[in-house]
């Protein structure tokens, strides 16, 4: 399995023109990685145009997919549609959308989205076809961090069968070593390695162990050129989900090149 690398715009760039310059330039410098596979969520508006830049998702020389940063837990019309500014699972299907993140710490805190929330939007996402990136985490470390974990994840997959947990990806996303989070402290790949075991614990509890390890765990906080490889290598992560660093084209690629060069390298040497 290749690993996830997810590219988060969030609210940027303000313009089409900039967010189309900034996908063509991503596309073309990550055309010939072999082991990894990146994800560009861009804000709505933009993913129809940035599927006309030049990239066919039947073309196999990108290895790059788009994604969106959220989705509504209706389908309309069976869902019924009144439920003005929301952008439902089925539409993004239509968009070629294959990826979808959901309960971001971000819409957690600012669009005050609960628990329940996000579990009828991982079961709209499944329902519709979408691979969820089902986000994770805490505003504290040690236990009441875990606590607070456990029952995301608990509710978060309320009403999950077994056989779709292996659609999911999870990201592990610590509130308090994000960059924007006042005095935040920097994730170490040694505790990213325990909470993604942790994340596996809960999954074993839920469902059995079989399925939690072969459960894609990712991180998410402040991941950039300079860290990407030991959250891979040391941490053990499937993946990890950028933000800021995917509006910087050179570091978002460079971070990219560098978990496919230590891909190859491991494999070279066993």
């Amino acid at each position: 399995m290749k690993y996830l690398i997810v590219a988060n715009w969030k609210c940027n760039p303000p313009t089409l023109k900039e967010a189309e310059k900034l996908f063509s330039l991503i596309r073309e410098g990550v055309k010939n990685i072999k082991n990894a596979e990146v994800i560009v969520c861009p804000p709505f508006i933009y993913i129809a145009r940035i599927q006309n830049t030049g990239y066919k998702i039947q073309d196999t020389r990108y290895k790059i997919r788009i994604g969106a940063q959220d989705c509504f837990w209706e389908n309309p019309p069976t869902g019924g549609g009144a439920f003005t500014g929301e952008i439902s699972p089925a539409m993004l299907k239509n968009l070629a959308v294959k990826y979808a993140i959901i309960g971001h710490s971000e819409r957690r805190k600012y669009q005050k989205e609960t628990d329940e929330m996000v579990n009828k939007k991982l079961k709209a996402a499944l329902k519709a076809g979408l691979t969820p990136i089902l986000c994770v985490g805490s505003k504290k470390r040690g236990e009441k961090g875990n606590q607070e974990m456990k029952v995301q994840l608990e509710s978060a997959l309320t009403g999950i069968k077994r056989a779709e947990l292996e659609k999911i990806v999870f990201t592990y996303e610590p509130v308090w070593a994000i960059s924007t989070t006042k005095r935040s402290i920097v994730a170490t790949p040694e505790n990213t390695k325990g909470e993604a075991i942790f994340i596996r614990k809960i999954l074993t509890k839920l469902f059995d162990k079989t399925i939690a390890q072969k459960a894609r765990v990712i991180y998410g906080g402040s991941v950039d050129n300079t860290n990407i490889r030991d959250f891979i290598e040391k941490a053990q992560m499937d993946g990890v989900l950028i933000g800021a660093a995917s509006l910087r084209p050179d570091d978002f690629i460079a971070a990219v090149k560098k978990v496919d060069a230590s891909i190859k390298f491991s494999i070279n040497s066993e």
